[in-house]
């Protein structure tokens, strides 16, 4: 029977139709392919393509033995048609009952790998953990810039999720506004602290421990959920066991952990789902900067938040009752899409006919 389920920490609403459950098979959205100008040996992002870019905010090595002769396996450059640009000041002004505030900021693109067909769930471990590592480097580096509030890490994976561009990379948004969903979150997270002075994502990993049903994978650092109100079929949480609000206070082991934990949901949800399209987003602690007229907004943030990342293949779409109403309608119930996998072969030796 069909159920309506709140998330407390996202503050919506979902519907969990399960009447409607498919199978993962017929979920099936194979990926299309980003671009069709560049091939390998053209497009930009490419291994010896290094001048059709922009000039390199930063450059991380090849992890060691994998070398290959490669200079190397992560590129961070600025994104050639930015959303918002780096120069000027923020100007903040009312306009009616509206609101606007200059388009001032940061737009950079983490090129993930030389190899043009090599996706995150195809790198190794370690060149993986290089990846995570470009994304700490580069919350602590513009972090020290107060005009900045925010910076969101997402990757597009596939047309369907947004890429424009074939090339496995992610991409970084910094903004002098913190983003609508990340408020909530966090504001979420500081009522519940002030409540009980527990972080809620400890209460939910400590929960879902305790039950088993969603949770799909489990390492000895990470632990990825299937939150009990998913807005989408396999929509999956990864977090750190140990209570961490920020993810540039991660260490290099940690991050190997996290590569191996995301290496390992990717290589079962192409398994299961026929390689869909996906976005991963990574919600971590915002700029530290102090908030002028607001000096205690996030003063607890170091006990209540706890930093994660958002998987959610995108194999549904939005209709006009998403829109008209604020809910989705989930058609596989969380705890179903983390049995399958559990299941699932993350070699992709197939996994037969699941129940």
């Amino acid at each position: 029977m069909s159920e309506l389920r709140y998330d407390p920490i996202k503050q919506r609403w979902v519907i969990i139709a399960s009447e409607r459950k498919l199978r993962p098979r017929e979920f099936a959205v194979p990926r299309q392919r980003s671009e069709d100008k560049h091939t390998a040996d053209g497009c930009p992002f490419g291994a010896g393509n290094e001048h059709l870019t922009p000039p390199e905010i930063l450059v991380l090595p090849p992890p060691p033995g994998s070398n290959g002769g490669r200079r190397w396996q992560v590129r961070v450059v600025p994104n050639k048609f930015p959303a918002l640009r780096v120069e000027g000041e923020v100007v903040r002004e009312g306009v009616g009952p509206f609101d606007r505030v200059s388009g001032v900021g940061a737009h950079e693109v983490i090129i993930e790998t030389p190899d043009h067909q090599r996706e995150m769930a195809d790198l190794s471990a370690a060149e993986l953990a290089v990846v995570f590592t470009a994304y700490r480097e580069r919350l602590l580096d513009l972090r020290r810039d107060s005009r900045l509030r925010y910076i969101l890490i997402f990757k597009n994976a596939g047309r369907e999720a947004g890429a424009s561009l074939h090339h496995p990379h992610s991409q970084l948004i910094a903004t002098p506004i913190i983003p609508t969903f990340v408020v909530q979150e966090l504001n979420a997270a500081q009522r519940h602290y002030s409540r009980k002075e527990r972080c809620v994502f400890c209460d939910l990993i400590r929960q879902e421990q305790l039950l088993g049903d969603r949770i799909g994978l489990e390492t000895e650092h990470y632990v990825a959920v299937q939150p009990f109100a998913s807005a989408f079929p396999f929509e999956t949480w990864i977090l750190p066991k140990k209570h961490n609000y920020d993810l540039a206070q991660a260490n290099d082991d940690e991050l190997h952990g996290l590569a191996v934990i995301v290496r390992d949901l990717l290589r079962r949800l192409r398994v299961l789902l026929d390689d869909p399209p996906y976005n991963m987003v990574v919600h971590t602690a915002p700029s530290p900067h102090p908030r002028p007229g607001q000096p205690s907004f996030w003063s607890t943030i170091e006990y209540d938040f706890h930093w994660h990342l958002e998987i959610v293949p995108r194999i549904t779409r939005i209709a006009g009752f998403e829109w008209g109403s604020g809910y989705t309608i989930n058609p596989t119930p969380p705890e179903e899409a983390s049995r399958f996998l559990k299941e699932a072969d993350p070699d992709g030796g197939g996994h037969g006919e699941l129940p």
